[in-house]
Parts: structure tokens; C-alpha cells; sequence
């Protein structure tokens, strides 16, 4: 297959473009800088080098023609205030939704968070997150040119990946390894009988493609 990755540097993506490349896929992942092309290649993907808060419909579909799937996985990062967190984690998805539909790529992967909700209350920046990836979801979910999946994981950590987790509709909070989070999504762009499901996902004591498998018959 070949996957287009937006967010391409991010700590999930890297990781997730090491997976796909082992596997023998074609994988691309966009960039804002490019400085960041070498950590790419080493990772096995290409970088395409576009801002998604500058870029339009139009050119975001041209990098995502041909392809078989699409994954959101981009965010404004900890470090940003909430004007960004409109115009990266819910602009910025909604623009990538619209150029893969334009784009003809059906397969449509996102990187949510746990708690993600347009009506989610509160004035903090963490509060302003959850409604921006609230709203990018739902909009998301209303495209039907799109076989999507949206992933929420739980609270991120560094810890090496166990291949163990739960993967449900709903889970209750906890920890996931971006390592698992990675290999969770890897699993679902090759389950395309995952669309139209919304996950949470934690550490568990399921093999990721068991429960991959064991979401895809519900």
C-alpha cells in the first residue's frame, strides 16, 4: 500500500513509518520543515515538505492522489496556545479529510485523544484541545466518501511498546506506549473492517491483532 502520513515528524508517525516501511509499504509523511526530511528517510518514508495550516484543499489532495490510505496523526503540540489548537488539530484534520476525499482515497485514519469532545467544557488549553479534536472527529465522521477510523489513545508515554492492549469503544482512562499506539494503527490500515468505529485504547493484556481482529467483528 502506499500511506500518506500527516504529521509526519510526530513521535507516533515516526514510529508508525517505521512499522509500514518493514512491512514493505510505500509511505509518505508531510512535513512543515525540511530539516526534518532526514529523520523521515531514516524512518523509511518520504517527505513532502507542506504546511497544513497554510496549504489548500487542492494541494494537500495532489500529495494524496494514488494513494491507499490516509492517516491524521499531525497536532500543534504541548507547546502551542489554543489559537493553534484550532488551526492545527481541528483545521488542520478537517483540510486533510477534504483533500483525501477530493483525493479519492477512501481509507482515512485518525489520531484523536482520549476525551475528545466538540462539547467539552472549560477555558484551559487542555480543555480547548479536546474540543478542537472533538470537532475534527466529528466532521470526520460525517464524510461518507471516507472508510474512517478514529483511534483515541489513552495518556502517551515513552515506555517500550509491550504489544499488549485494550482496544474497545470505550475503556476507562489509562496508559498507552506511543510504541503500541504505532502498532495499533499499522494493524487497522490493514483492517479495513475497522471503518466507521471510534476506539479508545490503553495497555491491556490483548496481542495488538487480536484485538484488532476482536473490534473489526463488532
Amino acid at each position: 500500500m502506499r500511506i500518506v502520513i500527516a504529521g509526519g515528524h510526530g513521535q507516533i508517525a515516526l514510529r508508525l513509518e517505521r512499522l509500514l516501511a518493514a512491512r514493505g509499504n510505500e509511505v509518505a509523511g508531510i512535513i512543515r520543515k525540511a530539516e526534518q526530511g532526514d529523520d523521515l528517510r531514516e524512518a523509511g518514508a518520504e517527505p513532502v515538505v507542506l504546511d497544513l495550516e497554510s496549504a489548500s484543499v487542492e494541494e494537500v489532495a495532489a500529495q494524496l492522489r494514488g494513494a491507499d490510505a490516509a492517516v491524521f496523526a499531525a497536532g500543534a503540540g504541548p507547546g502551542s496556545g489554543t489559537s493553534r489548537k484550532d488551526t492545527v488539530d481541528k483545521g488542520a484534520a478537517v483540510l486533510f479529510a477534504d483533500a483525501a476525499v477530493q483525493a479519492g482515497v477512501r481509507r482515512f485514519v485518525v489520531v484523536s485523544s482520549m476525551g475528545a469532545n466538540p462539547a467539552h467544557e472549560g477555558d484551559e488549553i487542555f480543555d480547548v484541545y479536546l474540543r478542537a479534536k472533538g470537532g475534527a472527529d466529528e466532521y470526520v465522521r460525517g464524510l461518507d466518501a471516507l472508510d474512517w477510523t478514529i483511534l483515541r489513545p489513552g495518556a502517551l508515554t515513552d515506555d517500550a511498546g509491550t504489544g499488549l492492549v485494550r482496544l474497545e469503544a470505550h475503556t476507562g482512562r489509562g496508559p498507552i506506549p506511543r510504541d503500541d499506539v504505532a502498532a495499533v494503527l499499522a494493524e487497522l490500515l490493514d483492517t479495513p473492517a475497522t471503518a466507521g468505529l471510534t476506539l479508545e485504547l490503553i495497555s491491556g493484556s490483548a496481542p495488538v491483532p487480536v484485538a484488532v481482529k476482536s473490534v473489526a467483528g463488532n
